[in-house]
């Protein structure tokens, strides 16, 4: 064994601890068991076609050069990302530190207090800057918020809206032509009509529900949109802005304007340009739509002391419960860049935001000035950190784009030959003398900074904003990077990560973030691009994007690749929508159904209906099996209109379906397609793929399969891989491809900036250790298995008795004869400082667990420990040894404060309640708050920071 090989740091046992498993499975050896748990006729015949694996250093070196093709120009292109100053605090404290980013979505409250209160912070924030009183803790980009913000209008239209059939939303000329491809991808299927035009000219006619406007607009410009807004609701429909978030800290906020809905990017706020992503968009509103707004909500609660803890609010909005009833499908968010965001507004307060904002407005001014003293028309009467200027007839475009290439920096070049320059927090007054530099050679003079830029307000005083924001404590108290970073660090230990142990959850693959994977995310090559940079300045990015085009094609067996989707159920949306655009281009556009079996995941019918299909469930039967009695039925009576069907392999109950193939076969007969979810892949990489078993698309979750971290709720990448024939359909790009076919995100590639990751893990592991590392993800789950179900029982197993990579422990029963239920369980579990698995997910009562290929046998063991502890406390509350209403099972986890404190109200120890397992004493994670009273904090939405204690 080379011992330097990547492969085995990443995966967790050794070999004589796999001959130790494979003996407690009954198994001679690992190959017996895959050949056991995964049907023979889908197996691959040969390896992967995929690079020799690299040794880490090979690898630094290798992402070092490419990075290094990537070509770092001062960008005042803007069109929605800024440069900014990320501070070294938050990129050290938070972006590089796995105590954050390897966290999973906080379900668990009780140990994901500190990042929800980051996010909490976040939503506090945004809540302030926009005066709208209810923020999300997040959304994927800029453009979605927008389609969610027209969903959110066209679900909660008047029933004299809905009886006239009010489907038109007006969008202005001067939204980001991002925004308006989204916009058209996502409203064409709901029977959405958008309607263009100059805001001041609207027609608020009986069918229009709703508008949309940008805040400062595409051009740069400051307009007044009071009377548009009183218009609107004058005419019953409502209006949403997207608005520059930095901007606010000068300019009056919608909220005090009357908008229902404001949205954006909190890119500006310390998050890297990253070639187009990932930053966290964001999105307010108003109370009333409480029960409508897209995304996670933090709200503030109690625990069962009464001590104040925070938790995700009114989760029964969401796709997971509503399934095709969900009024959108988001699943992942943007929760690690919103966390640095919020910190970001915590370490420069009010004042330090509003310093930003008008100095780099001041700059803004003082070019327009010497520009137009130059000779140049600037178009914007009011504007923030934009201008828009026209040439005068003697100035020559030619050499101004060739001495603004000499000068590395690049501008936003209308079509109508004007030029857009936005400057942002890292423009310098040196910058200005550039800039001036480069306009005066245009027209064969030379002009140059000499004198200071005063900082000044260039604006109408009406725009001006009066309102304070961040007054909360929070933005007051850590102003410096001591008592930041040890506002972190008071946050960061208050949450289970995988710092601090396995994160069992099944269906989410919480596998190693290697740290040589993650280290080249702070190269300035790559985070210093602009997406709309041209091609020939980002040449690293081009080769990384085309090599691992052809890697996931090869690993998939479906050759065509978008990375614009930015997170599985996006991928979802994306790849039924590039079937819809199929059929139709081939007149099967008829075609609107979309078979789904019962137990797949919520986004699964959440995305068919908003991709605009309807759905159908398939039964799955006493073995856990999809019926494929019921699949053939409901084929065969529906083959003039079925359009896909959508699968997971394996399935969601944890097993591999022997007759897939033949489902498979049994859609393509009847005239649809079939996509495959891949939210299970690795336990299908190298050893089988959706290609050859018969799938005409797939889509990965980079952030689960291929190594890319949660971030305690995104960011994620949910690239999709088509057939050849669908390849003509996947999403396109109205600035890099002049198309807005199926576009779906705001930049061309998505989250570009994390792709480097997925990269990074394929070249280091290679054909032969991707596909070992499915094998041993499949061993650890099979080892669990065989060693809890005499505890618990296993609910489904494979027709040979195996599970996948996952299996789902049986906690039905415990409650008729004991009193305690599978959440008991889970939160016990954090007693013993292990995140819960997958709670009564994907059927009702149970727990799901997926112990990944990463976990050593120590860590398997240690859980099974406290797994088969548990079980025995169980029996002592079945058999009267321990008070059926206070022992410790109901009353988990147990805080620090009430472990350690003088008033002990329970008939056990402390000992028994704290460390239940010897091993806990070296390394003990205290939960800060008790079981969280759910039901309280949806009864009193609290959704900010505020003095409610």
């Amino acid at each position: 064994m080379k011992q330097e090989a990547f492969v085995y740091r990443h995966i967790g046992v050794n070999q004589q601890e796999i001959e130790t498993m494979t003996a407690q499975i009954g198994v001679k050896n690992v190959n017996q068991l895959i050949d056991e748990t995964i049907p023979a006729n889908i197996r691959l015949k040969e390896e992967l076609d995929l690079p020799e694996a690299m040794t880490e250093r090979e690898y630094t070196e290798h992402i070092a050069e490419l990075a290094s093709k990537n070509e770092i120009f001062t960008s005042y292109i803007g069109r929605g990302w800024y440069d900014t100053v990320a501070p070294a605090v938050i990129l050290r404290n938070v972006f590089e530190n796995p105590g954050w980013y390897t966290s999973y979505t906080p379900y668990q409250a009780e140990i994901s207090q500190g990042r929800l209160e980051a996010l909490l912070n976040f939503q506090t924030m945004i809540s302030d800057l926009t005066a709208l009183p209810l923020a999300n803790c997040s959304l994927l980009d800029e453009a979605t918020a927008a389609a969610e913000a027209a969903n959110l209008f066209f679900q909660t239209r008047s029933r004299e809206q809905i009886k006239n059939n009010a489907n038109v939303l007006l969008v202005d000329n001067k939204l980001f032509e991002n925004t308006l491809a989204v916009l058209q991808t996502r409203t064409k299927s709901q029977g959405i009509e958008i309607r263009q035009g100059d805001y001041r000219t609207f027609e608020w006619t009986n069918d229009v529900f709703g508008a949309i406007i940008q805040y400062p607009n595409s051009d740069g410009s400051v307009e007044d949109y009071r009377a548009l807004v009183a218009q609107a609701h004058a005419a019953g429909a409502k209006v949403a802005v997207a608005a520059d978030l930095l901007s606010l800290c000068l300019l009056t906020p919608p909220g005090e304007w009357g908008a229902d809905v404001a949205f954006g990017s909190s890119q500006r706020f310390g998050i890297p340009m990253y070639y187009g992503g990932p930053s966290a968009g964001y999105f307010a509103t108003k109370d009333e739509y409480k029960r409508n707004i897209p995304g996670r909500i933090i709200g503030v609660s109690k625990d069962a002391y009464g001590k104040r803890a925070l938790r995700l609010a009114l989760q029964t909005r969401e796709q997971h419960i509503k399934r095709e009833k969900a009024t959108s499908n988001i699943c992942t968010a943007q929760a690690l860049l919103a966390t640095m965001a919020s910190f970001y507004a915590v370490y420069h307060g009010a004042q330090g935001l509003k310093s930003i904002a008008s100095r780099t407005h001041a700059y803004a001014g003082f070019l327009s000035e010497q520009l137009i003293q130059l000779g140049y028309t600037q178009e914007n009467k009011n504007y923030f950190d934009t201008l828009k200027i026209a040439l005068p007839a003697e100035a020559s475009i030619q050499i101004l784009q060739e001495t603004a290439l000499e000068c590395k920096v690049n501008f936003y070049y209308f079509e109508d030959g004007k030029i857009g320059v936005s400057l942002d927090e890292t423009t310098l007054p040196e910058d200005i003398g550039v800039l001036l530099y480069i306009f005066s050679a245009a027209l064969n003079k030379d002009l140059s900074l000499d004198r200071e830029i005063p900082e000044k307000q260039y604006m109408d005083p009406k725009f001006l904003r009066t309102s304070d924001y961040l007054t909360h404590p929070v933005f007051h108290s850590f102003h410096t990077e001591t008592e930041l970073m040890r506002y972190i660090k008071r946050l960061e230990v208050r949450d289970i990560s995988l710092a601090q142990s396995m994160i069992s959850l099944g269906s989410c693959t919480m596998k190693l973030n290697a740290a040589a994977e993650m280290l080249p995310l702070n190269d300035p090559h790559w985070t210093n691009i602009h997406p709309y940079a041209p091609e020939d300045q980002t040449e690293g990015y081009q080769e990384l994007i085309e090599n691992l085009t052809e890697y996931l094609g090869i690993i998939t067996g479906l050759p065509g690749v978008s990375f614009q989707p930015n997170s599985g159920a996006a991928g979802e949306y994306a790849g039924l929508k590039v079937i819809r655009e199929y059929l139709q281009a081939n007149k099967q556009g008829h075609r609107n159904l979309v078979l789904i079996p019962a137990s797949a995941h919520g986004t699964n019918p959440a995305s068919a209906i908003q991709a605009g299909f309807e759905t159908l469930t398939i039964r799955f039967d006493e073995n856990g099996n999809t019926d494929i009695n019921d699949l053939r039925a409901k084929a065969e009576e529906n083959k003039d209109r079925l359009a896909a069907f959508m699968i997971t392999y394996p399935s969601t109950h944890g097993i591999f379906e022997t007759n897939i193939m033949e489902m498979c076969q049994i859609i393509h007969a009847n005239g649809g397609q079939v996509y495959m979810d891949g939210a299970n892949m690795n336990a299908q990489v190298g050893l089988t793929n959706p290609g050859f078993i018969g799938a005409d698309v797939c889509h990965l979750n980079l952030h689960k399969t291929f190594a890319i971290p949660h971030g305690g709720g995104g960011p994620g990448e949910g690239p999709i891989c088509v057939a050849e024939h669908l390849v003509p359909f996947l999403p396109a790009h109205p600035e890099k491809d002049g198309s807005s076919l199926n576009t779906v995100a705001s930049a061309p590639f998505g989250s570009a900036g994390i792709l480097p990751i997925t990269y990074g893990y394929i070249r280091l592991m290679g054909a032969k250790g991707l596909a070992l590392a499915t094998q041993i993800a499949i061993l650890n789950a099979n080892y669990l298995a065989s060693r809890l179900e005499k505890a618990y029982g296993i609910v489904y197993k494979g027709n040979q008795s195996r599970v996948g990579h996952e299996l789902i422990l049986d906690c039905r029963h415990l409650k008729s004869y004991s009193g305690i239920d599978e959440t008991d369980v889970a939160k016990r579990l954090i007693d013993f400082g292990f995140h819960a698995p997958t709670l009564s997910f994907p059927v009702h009562g149970t727990l799901m667990i997926e112990p990944t290929e990463s976990e050593s046998l120590a860590e398997l063991n240690r859980f099974v420990e406290a797994m088969t502890i548990i079980r025995t406390e169980i029996e002592e509350v079945a058999q009267g040894k321990a008070d059926k209403e206070n022992n410790v099972l109901v009353n988990a986890p147990h805080p620090q404060y009430e472990v350690c404190g003088d008033d002990w109200q329970h008939p056990y120890s402390r000992s028994k309640a704290a460390f239940p397992a010897s091993w806990i004493q070296e390394n003990k994670f205290w939960v800060n708050v008790a079981r969280v009273d759910n039901a309280f904090g949806d009864r009193n939405l609290v959704a900010v920071q505020c003095d409610c204690e």
